[in-house]
């Protein structure tokens, strides 16, 4: 039991980052448009946060120490509040889609506006982060994320013609309905949705909530590559879903009770009802996530005390923060913006942080003074390096995508 919970964080990080909201939709969407033939952007992008969050996760580790305290004190502060003023406002914005889609999320359940749930969400976002331990925190949100695993039981449910989606998955073309440039529009939020700099900074983080050292760097391995690929298998289901189901029948995804249509339809309302449990329980973690996510980087950077392992008296900046954050969360969702639309939106935001992000993570790994026999080997840099062209490729991609396509409409 306990090897199972020593991959909590993992799996918590990786559903709340790979199954949040936007994932959730953009999945849905891209599978319903373009069938499995963006699998490959998904398999790129757990290959890419598998390296950097390992690297993120072993600097906590080792050093003590969580990434962001090391980024300002080896960049120094100019660089290091780049940094801070680039992830924050993206975190700020996919914390506000998280509590809509909790909302969401409960509106499936019950029918009722999710604007009536938006303050319940945020409520329970608060007192969550406020009372809850860290462990059970990522145990029990993690662990009924798992429930998502109903869209693969779904998938083979419908019995789709394997031979086609392999086809899609393995020889990706541009359907002639869709451009060539929605298509690289998608590809980029995708991989921006997977390499969302908050994943990194929890992971981090997390590891000083736990406790880590350098006995624990297996438990930080197993979290890292047992969490990340199962949030990338959950993606891949959700789009097979709605290539099998919704494709032929050219049903455009707007909502979340199309993205969950193909489970209703393999599983019936058994299978609904652990798709809408699993999806509330991805938003509320992810929203959890993002939450704590604020009050790390800005307390790390401004050198507040912070970290639930202590009493919120004793971290009260810290605290004081998340509440704000989640304050500007809601008040951003009463002036009516689509959540949904808020997270796609910041995927491909994310994609345009993302070198101010993943660079300093790949120099604080490669430094003796605070890694030691630890830092990186070449394999480890030969592999950073190519995703940091990946990754400024994709940057400098995201806003003339984002302008030229519509937002992909």
């Amino acid at each position: 039991m306990k090897r199972i919970f020593a991959v909590a964080l993992g799996i918590l990080t990786a559903i709340g980052g790979f199954v949040d909201i936007g994932d959730l939709v953009t999945n849905a969407v891209v599978g319903s448009r373009f069938g499995l033939g963006l699998v490959w952007v998904v398999l790129v992008g757990v290959v890419g946060i598998c390296l950097y969050a390992n690297m993120a996760g072993r600097v906590a580790a080792v050093s003590g120490r969580a990434t962001f305290e090391i980024i300002r004190e080896r960049l120094g502060p100019r660089a290091g509040f780049a940094n801070l003023a680039a992830s924050f406002l993206i975190n700020l914005l996919t914390l506000t889609a998280e509590i809509g889609g909790v909302a969401l999320a409960l509106q499936l359940a019950s029918g009722v506006d999710p604007m009536l749930w938006v303050p319940l969400a945020a409520f329970g976002v608060w007192i969550v982060v406020w009372r809850a331990k860290f462990d059970l925190l990522e145990n029990v949100t993690g662990m009924l994320g798992l429930t998502l695993i109903v869209f693969a039981v779904a998938l083979f449910l419908l019995s789709p013609d394997w031979g086609s989606l392999a086809g899609q998955a393995l020889a990706p073309t541009v359907p002639s309905s869709e451009s060539v440039a929605t298509y690289w529009f998608y590809a980029v939020a995708l991989f921006g949705a997977a390499m969302t700099p908050y994943e990194v900074f929890f992971f981090s983080s997390g590891a000083i909530e736990e406790g880590w050292k350098r006995k624990d760097l297996m438990t930080e391995r197993l979290n890292v590559f047992v969490g990340f690929p199962l949030g990338g298998l959950l993606s891949i289901a959700i789009a097979g879903c709605a290539a099998v189901v919704l494709l032929p029948e050219a049903i455009s995804v707007t909502s979340l009770s199309q993205v969950v249509l193909p489970v209703a339809q393999a599983g019936g309302t058994v299978a609904l009802s652990f798709a809408i449990v699993g999806i509330l329980a991805a938003t509320f973690g992810a929203a959890l996530e993002t939450t704590l996510s604020s009050g790390y980087t800005l307390a790390q950077y401004f050198g507040w005390s912070w970290g639930k392992f202590r009493r919120p008296a004793r971290a009260a900046r810290f605290h004081l923060s998340m509440i704000v954050c989640i304050v500007v969360g809601v008040l951003i969702l009463f002036t009516g913006v689509d959540p949904i639309a808020v997270t796609e939106y910041s995927v491909v935001f994310s994609a345009v942080a993302l070198p101010l992000t993943y660079l300093p993570i790949l120099l604080v790994a490669n430094d003796r003074e605070y890694m030691g026999t630890e830092v990186n080997g070449r394999g480890a840099n030969a592999l950073g390096v190519v995703y940091l062209v990946i990754i400024l490729i994709a940057a400098l991609a995201a806003i003339p995508l984002l302008i030229l396509t519509g937002a992909g409409a």
